[in-house]
């Protein structure tokens, strides 16, 4: 759990998204952007989700937006239809990007799952937490990021 303090990098080269067009960071400037890093057999994943969904739901109108980056785990997870029905079984609503080639996950540099990198409105990582946990002060990160000019 740390600052990173670099440019993040793009969240392109999805196979598709869900919940949304294609999104680019650039787009996004101006805003503060949850990059989550899940699949959907995880548990760890799962435990983080009501936390993902809650803070959609109270800051979205503040500026916040969360990428659920899907980079699965295993082959079954792959298939689209899959991930569907999970995020339809638990109403996420938040755009959630295919990384079934792992573009974004290897551009991020990732390797964990959940994985959570918070950056701010212009673009730069200012904050990562690997693993559950730590939800109060992932939320008031979000909170400074948003305050922020």
């Amino acid at each position: 759990n740390s600052a990173d303090n670099r440019m993040a990098p793009s969240v392109s080269g999805a196979t598709q998204w869900l919940n949304s067009p294609p999104l680019t960071l650039e787009m996004l400037r101006g805003k503060v952007v949850l990059v989550d890093f899940w699949t959907y057999s995880c548990i760890n994943c799962l435990r983080t989700l009501p936390y993902l969904k809650a803070w959609d739901e109270k800051y979205r109108s503040q500026g916040l937006v969360i990428i659920g980056v899907h980079s699965p785990e295993f082959s079954h997870e792959r298939k689209i239809e899959n991930v569907k029905w999970y995020m339809k079984e638990h109403d996420i609503r938040f755009p959630v990007p295919i990384d079934n080639e792992f573009s974004t996950w290897n551009r991020y540099g990732n390797r964990y799952w959940p994985a959570m990198y918070l950056i701010d409105k212009r673009g730069i990582i200012r904050y990562v937490r690997i693993g559950e946990g730590g939800y109060g002060e992932t939320e008031l990160q979000i909170q400074a990021l948003l305050s922020e000019r």
